[in-house]
């Protein structure tokens, strides 16, 4: 029976010894969602402009809601900082949502002894930073025409984004590994991502909140992300170090948790498909 390593080692050096195919899958899963349509990769661009045109016209003009102390400034500061929101919490979402699928849609590579499963999270997971790096920048180009500026801290915002990605990678690989032999759990997660983004601060600050909720909505760890994401990017604020090292720790952890998980389950997969 084939044995599979579980040391987080071996969870770091799949991913440098495989980078190579790691980049080819999902240049070549980017490229295929646009292929055949008239824009192609200019979707990439237009998707992110257009959520973030309906989502603050509901919120701001429909709800009016503020961002503030309710002036004008913060009405036109409001969908900067709802879209940091958006990004994080897109990027979060956009791999749960795939994860369970993962292997499934590519039994082919199951039976193949030599393929490395254990990427193919990877590979979401780059395919969902890709995106996330075209709203990005979108969102720059918009605070630069809106305020003229850039903070200089927004170069820290990859650094904010770690423990979210690690976090991200354990939560794949767990569901990559579940949705092989439970397949309603793609069903589930679906509805989970859709409450975590009322239930985080994408819409809303978290001051907003009366004091006995926010609490609660601390322990969600997408607030954490959201909120240091927009204290880099908008209001030039460096993050809070200890919660971050606190984060990514909790982060790393998950990680390996879920690559032990995806490790352990893999050896079934050939049986159930």
């Amino acid at each position: 029976m084939l044995r599979f390593s579980i040391s987080p080692r071996e969870m770091i050096a799949s991913f440098w010894r495989n980078r190579s195919l790691i980049y080819t899958l999902t240049k070549r899963e980017v490229i295929g969602r646009y292929r055949g349509s008239l824009l192609g990769m200019a979707w990439s661009f237009f998707n992110p402009v257009l959520m973030l045109l309906i989502y603050t016209f509901v919120f701001s003009v429909i709800f009016k809601s503020r961002w503030g102390s309710g002036g004008e400034e913060s009405q036109t500061e409001f969908a900067i900082v709802l879209f940091v929101g958006m990004i994080v919490h897109g990027l979060f979402s956009e791999c749960l949502n795939r994860a369970p699928g993962l292997i499934l849609s590519n039994v082919n590579y199951v039976k193949k002894v030599i393929f490395p499963l254990e990427i193919l999270p990877w590979v979401a997971l780059s395919s969902a930073l890709f995106h996330s790096s075209i709203s990005l920048i979108v969102l720059l180009a918009a605070q630069l025409l809106l305020s003229q500026q850039i903070m200089w801290t927004a170069l820290l915002f990859p650094l904010i984004l770690l423990p979210l990605v690690f976090a991200t990678m354990g939560c794949a690989w767990f569901l990559a590994g579940l949705g092989v032999y439970v397949r309603d759990i793609g069903q589930i997660t679906g509805m989970v991502t859709t409450i975590l983004m009322f239930l985080s601060p994408v819409f809303y600050p978290v001051s907003a909140l009366p004091d006995q909720y926010q609490i609660w909505l601390q322990i969600n760890p997408l607030t954490f992300i959201i909120e240091e994401g927009r204290n880099t990017l908008i209001f030039g604020k460096v993050p809070d170090i200890r919660q971050w090292t606190l984060m990514g720790t909790a982060g790393l952890i998950i990680a390996w948790t879920g690559f032990v998980w995806f490790q352990k389950t893999r050896k079934g997969f050939a049986d159930v498909l």
